[in-house]
């Protein structure tokens, strides 16, 4: 699993490449809350999925959390590059009802 984070204006987005299962959302989690406590002014979070190609229920757990935190102080949870494979995830467990899909970065940004 591979992760970069880069923040544009009050946006984090969050790059991840690999599988988002029980052994790789521990790592990613404790890296995006150290980031977001450091920096102050984040308000939005974008995940970039281009590279996912495996979501499991953890991985389910770690979007809603990501989406808890940032909604708390009034942020929105954007996804970009989703396959068709993980939309179809995203449907059943309810996440496109919490977090709006985009086809790419640029698109996610202009909506926030």
């Amino acid at each position: 699993m591979e992760m970069e984070m880069e923040r544009v204006e009050t946006n984090l987005i969050v790059r991840i490449s690999g599988d988002l299962d029980l052994h790789t959302v521990p790592a990613l989690r404790k890296q995006i809350e150290a980031r977001l406590d450091r920096e102050v002014g984040i308000k939005n979070l974008i995940l970039n999925l281009k590279g996912v190609d495996f979501v499991d229920s953890a991985g389910i757990g770690f979007i809603i959390g990501r989406y808890k935190r940032i909604s708390k102080h009034g942020g929105q949870l954007r996804v970009v590059n989703i396959k068709e494979s993980i939309n179809k995830v995203f449907k059943l467990s309810g996440v496109l009802k919490i977090a709006d899909i985009f086809s790419d970065e640029a698109e996610a940004l202009q909506a926030v």
